[in-house]
Parts: structure tokens; sequence; C-alpha cells
């Protein structure tokens, strides 16, 4: 697991109020977050990364493992 994971991971729990490990491949509808949820979190996790994202720029991420990917590429 990378250390990207790890951090989105301890993300998801603190924002989402989740008390399960997520699941990288799955959709985020599919894992039982809100559209408003998604939009959140993906905010919470470009603030912790130093990546700035626009709301509607959440439709681009289908997966957890693409907001991974993403910050992976991005993060600075």
């Amino acid at each position: 697991m990378s250390a990207t994971q790890d951090r989105v991971r301890a993300l998801f729990r603190e924002h989402l109020d989740a008390d399960r490990d997520p699941d990288f491949g799955v959709g985020l509808g599919d894992s039982g977050i809100s559209s408003m949820d998604a939009v959140k979190f993906v905010k919470a996790c470009g603030e912790a990364f130093g990546v700035e994202r626009r709301a509607e720029d959440v439709a681009d991420f289908q997966t957890l493992g693409d907001v991974v990917t993403y910050l992976d590429a991005n993060a600075g």
C-alpha cells in the first residue's frame, strides 16, 4: 500500500465518519458516499496534499483509486 493510499484512507475515515477501510477499486457512489460527501472528501484530500480542485471536478474521479492516482501525479 502506498503512502498516498494510507493518507487517503485516514482522510476517508476522518471526513466520512467511516469505521471501515475504503475499497480503492469501487466507485465512489457504490461505496456509499453521497455526491455532497464526495465533494467535501475530494476537497479535503486536495487540501491535505496541497492540490486544488473545483467542486465540479469531482466527477472526474470514478473511484478512490482515481483520487490516489491524481494526488500522486499532482501533489507537490
